[in-house]
């Protein structure tokens, strides 16, 4: 018997792969030298990259040729399709009402899916917020929820239903199954300096949305320094790339694009928020997290079919049906909305060093402050300490005092103080007594 005819499995070779339909070192030369990727191109190198076929230097090599020289309309809706088409799709039609969801693209003290999502469900809306945890100086919203005793993020597709049509509202983990190409795209851009293409971002935001199912979408386009967007030109193409797929998609989108140069509220940490999110619901929280969360309220109400007057649920806040609501989502998913929330063991203030008026308070430098005294992660797997954070007691356009408290920080572990006090250095300023600061509104554009 001739080598020829020896079988693989005795001569120590591995059987041969089947035969693809395309080869990625050109369908990355395509992308390398500016021409458009052709759907069938798309479609194969996204399942051949999650079936391990396509190499992460090769995806690494794709992705960053997107970075460099972009995508149009029709290649980013075919490259979110086939993400999508990587893994299952949620159902909602068995619910008894309509379902509206919002994202927020990240930012500095933004609680706002905490009283937002009771609020809308007031009004006979079913809300399916699928979070994420806080990496770097961006919180997130399971981090801030996990804080409240026996409160669990993980659920199951039924108990997600259960959730949705006994309460109407659910705030949870995305499961696996979930556009899992963007998973493990997510994690190779940020490896490879291409997390900031427009094009990457809209398909990963948009795939895990219009997977999740949801019939109105309403996106927190964030805009500023504690943005992961900082001008409003790029904010807006984000905004519009994403209402463009949603709509193309059958999902009722727009987007709002807000500011985010200073921290949003008066809190950036876990318990902190959560506490916040709390005086919101029951009336009171400051003025900025309040118009943003009936903004966002207002537009998910229209996406859902059931249109509703900014006096109307600015009064579900005052009157006390959204914490009702609130407490029955905390209490549908084991935590105990009446429960202390934590505290942390040490603190430290930072003060006011002459009198004038507070000019600036950079919202990146208090969400690095916030995320060194261990309110944040550095690693996805990193833990959290839940009382942690920033507290912040006067916001640009106040009038301050020498020696008056601007900041206290919260730590279990006091060692953290120095490096975040010295994130802080340079992040506020103080005009002298008289100045008019201008202020942004929340809401700076609306795109549809």
């Amino acid at each position: 018997m001739s080598d020829e005819d020896v079988p693989l499995e005795e001569t120590g070779q591995e059987p041969a792969a089947p035969t693809e339909r395309f080869d990625a070192v050109d369908v990355i030369r395509t992308k390398r030298d500016g021409a458009r990727l052709s759907a069938e191109q798309i479609d194969w190198v996204i399942d051949a990259y999650t079936r391990g076929v396509v190499a992460e230097e090769q995806m690494a090599a794709l992705s960053m040729a997107i970075y460099l020289n972009g995508m149009d309309r029709t290649e980013i809706g075919r490259w979110t399709a086939a993400m999508i088409s990587s893994g299952e799709r949620m159902d909602f039609s068995s619910l008894t009402r309509p379902t509206a969801d919002k994202h927020s693209t990240g930012g500095v003290g933004d609680k706002i899916t905490l009283p937002l999502a009771p609020l809308v469900a007031v009004f006979g809306v079913a809300v399916p917020q699928l979070s994420g945890r806080g990496l770097g100086h961006t919180g997130g919203t399971l981090d801030k929820l996990e804080s409240i005793p026996g409160w669990r993020a993980a659920l199951s597709n039924p108990q997600m239903l259960q959730a949705l049509e006994h309460v109407g509202a659910v705030i949870c983990q995305a499961g696996s199954g979930l556009a899992p190409a963007d998973r493990l795209l997510y994690a190779l851009r940020d490896v490879t300096g291409t997390v900031e293409s427009i094009p990457l971002i809209a398909s990963s935001i948009m795939s895990k949305k219009i997977a999740e199912g949801t019939g109105a979408l309403v996106l927190d386009v964030k805009v500023g320094s504690g943005a992961f967007m900082k001008e409003l030109d790029q904010a807006r193409e984000l905004a519009r790339t994403m209402v463009d797929l949603g709509t193309d998609a059958g999902v009722r989108t727009v987007a709002l694009l807000t500011d985010m140069s200073t921290p949003l509220g008066l809190t950036a940490g876990n318990a902190l928020e959560v506490r916040e999110s709390v005086e919101v619901l029951q009336g009171g929280g400051p003025q900025d997290v309040v118009d943003l969360t009936v903004a966002l309220a207002l537009e998910m109400l229209a996406g859902a079919g059931r249109p509703h007057a900014e006096a109307d649920v600015r009064h579900a806040l005052a009157d006390g049906r959204a914490l009702g609501k609130w407490r029955e989502m905390i209490a549908e998913q084991g935590g105990d909305p009446r429960a202390p929330l934590p505290v942390a063991r040490e603190r430290e203030h930072v003060v006011a060093d002459t009198d004038g008026v507070l000019e600036r308070l950079d919202a990146y430098a208090v969400g690095v402050a916030a995320w060194r005294l261990g309110a944040g992660r550095a690693r996805r797997e990193d833990p959290v300490q839940s009382g942690a954070g920033v507290e912040i007691h006067a916001k640009p356009g106040d009038v301050v005092r020498k020696g008056q408290h601007l900041m206290t920080l919260h730590t279990d572990t006091p060692e953290r103080f120095d490096r975040a006090v010295a994130a802080l250095v340079g992040g506020w300023s103080i005009a002298p007594a008289g100045t008019v600061v201008d202020r942004r509104p929340i809401v700076l554009e609306r795109v549809d």
